[in-house]
């Protein structure tokens, strides 16, 4: 069989079983091939002479466009040769700082085409940011609209530069390439396990691990993500996420298109949950993937008057409150269901379509993948960290970590992979979230790394001393927050926490940022090392006995002057 032959084989197989999980775990096999370039040989196969729409972006002047299948890949045809004459060649990296505009799909579909890398980043991030994605990313072309170019211009390196929807100086046009030949040859095959994304992700170190996949392990992995979600051909997919984060990747890109869905796509400048829900009965929306951060948000509304065509709705990122589901339910009369997977793999575990559904419960493991639960042992036990059984490998899991082998080596061992976050797992095999195995955290749908904010906090000329721990917060899951130790001489004050605020805004991206601070004595172990885990103990208490603010602690809607001005 060919490669689109066997992918093909491997998906209709999840379709036919949609319904039926035992059949699709037992019947179920990832496809193994030694080339493959989904681009390619897949979406130009599903796309040849088809004019049905594969992506739809409105936005909120009231534009509604969508670009259909063969569009789409003939665009992408044109702009794998216009990034080829940018000097762009197989494994070269590009990093792409495009917002939800087609531009994105369509550079995204020209790299992969091309055998190029492609560094996903959002246009968040801050030059520094940006600089360390180009230095140890080793970055050979940018693609960026106007606002993503200014801060490009303050990063330093050699790499080619390119910038959509307008002009700039030293600056290429990607409209250029749009009249480019619509006849492209690839140099050579691509392999199977050569590199196709690499995502900075935070990790408990200062910079941000790279996860490195290829061009399988995204690309068909997300069967598993297709599958979970209960994706038709035909179907309309919103996925509510921003671009340059994996979720967007998951859901945005490979799942929907695996399946021959239409992505919607809806560009606001801030989200609204009324005109969201209202956006969803509008366009006819039929499946619907958000944060549990954004379904709080959603039932908040008056479900019932929403009449929408939706068929299944599901969120990941963070654990699913089980009041959120059974407002769901009683809103639309449909199940909320919960997933879980990483930057590091596709969704591994989650509650598929037809399943009963345990509340509090993120699902049982996904047809392709195999988890159990380890202490530090090795042993298997009812509460652990989830781990992934290697023999065989699941396909939907990465590479490992780039220019790690350290770190690789860790989470790879004794014949697993660790997730590094806990679980419990009940007696029908279903799995709990319990929490991170490490101080990494989740707020909203973002990952937050302690030591990265604490980092940023010690520069401040007050602070002595640092220790970040998520903060319960009813709608966010959970923010950031800063116990901090003063520098002798430095009395805590009203006056001394606005000057930490507004140090944080000048150094931290918005979703980075710490929103609650406290001055503290730090508790240590005898070694001197600070006690985060009582700290958070500490911290979740309060909040659960609803015990209010501390003496000495501030919160950053406490100073609306350090807000933006619109």
């Amino acid at each position: 069989m060919t490669p689109t032959e066997t992918f093909l084989q491997a998906r209709d197989l999840l379709f036919k079983h949609r319904d039926d999980y035992d059949a699709a775990r037992l019947e179920f096999k990832w496809p193994r091939l030694s080339h493959f370039n989904w681009a390619l040989d897949w979406f130009d196969v599903l796309a040849k002479g088809n004019s049905r729409p594969a992506l739809r972006i409105t936005d909120d002047a009231g534009r509604d466009q969508s670009s259909t299948f063969a569009e789409l890949s003939e665009r992408s045809t044109r702009l794998a040769g216009f990034l080829h004459r940018q000097g762009l060649r197989r494994g070269d990296r590009l990093l792409s700082l495009l917002p939800s505009t087609a531009p994105l799909w369509e550079v995204t579909l020209a790299a992969m085409k091309l055998g190029a890398v492609i560094i996903p980043a959002t246009p968040q991030l801050t030059p520094a940011d940006l600089q360390d994605r180009v230095d140890r990313g080793g970055v050979r072309l940018a693609v960026c609209e106007e606002a993503g170019a200014e801060k490009l211009d303050a990063v330093k390196g050699d790499f080619a530069r390119v910038i959509a929807g307008g002009k700039r100086a030293g600056w290429v046009a990607l409209e250029d390439g749009y009249s480019e030949s619509s006849e492209f040859k690839p140099e050579g095959i691509t392999g199977a396990d050569d590199p196709l994304l690499l995502y900075f992700t935070s990790g408990t170190t200062a910079k941000p691990k790279l996860v490195q996949h290829t061009h399988t392990s995204y690309p068909i992995g997300h069967l598993s993500t297709m599958y979970w979600i209960g994706l038709r051909e035909g179907d309309l997919h919103w996925n509510i996420s921003s671009p340059g984060w994996a979720k967007h990747a998951w859901s945005s890109f490979f799942a929907p298109w695996n399946a021959g869905a239409t992505i919607f796509v809806s560009n606001y400048a801030r989200f609204n949950p009324k005109a969201a829900l209202e956006l969803v009965v509008k366009a006819g929306v039929t499946t619907l993937c958000a944060p549990p951060t954004v379904w709080r948000m959603l039932t908040l509304e008056d479900l019932p008057s929403y009449q929408t065509r939706l068929r299944e709705v599901v969120g990941a990122g963070e654990p699913l409150n089980p009041e959120v589901i059974d407002r769901v339910k009683r809103g639309w009369n449909l199940t909320l269901r919960d997933g879980y997977g990483q930057t590091e793999t596709t969704c591994q575990i989650g509650n598929s379509p037809g399943q009963v559904v345990r509340k509090g419960s993120m699902g049982r493991a996904l047809p392709g993948y195999d988890a159990v639960l380890l202490d530090a042992e090795g042993k298997q036990v009812d509460e652990g960290e989830i781990s992934l059984t290697l023999d065989p490998r699941p396909l939907g899991l990465m590479a490992g970590y780039r220019g790690d082998e350290e770190l690789t080596a860790r989470a790879f061992r004794d014949g697993v992979y660790r997730t590094g976050d806990v679980a419990l797992r009940d007696e029908a095999g279903y799995f709990h979230y319990v929490g991170r195995a490490d101080d990494v955290f989740k707020s909203s749908d973002y990952r937050i790394s302690p030591f990265e904010l604490e980092s940023v906090l010690v520069e401040h000329p007050s602070i002595a001393e640092a220790a970040v721990v998520p903060s319960p917060d009813e709608l966010r899951l959970s923010v950031p927050k800063g116990f901090v130790a003063l520098r002798p001489g430095i009395t805590p004050s009203r006056e001394v926490a606005k000057e930490i605020f507004a140090f944080i805004r000048g150094k931290l991206a918005p979703y980075l940022r710490i929103k609650r601070l406290e001055f503290y004595e730090l508790p240590k172990t005898i070694s001197g090392k600070i006690r985060r885990v009582e700290l958070r103990r500490t911290e979740m208490e309060r909040r659960r006995a609803g015990a209010g603010r501390a003496v000495n602690e501030y919160w950053d809607e406490d100073f609306p002057e350090l807000k933006e001005k619109k």
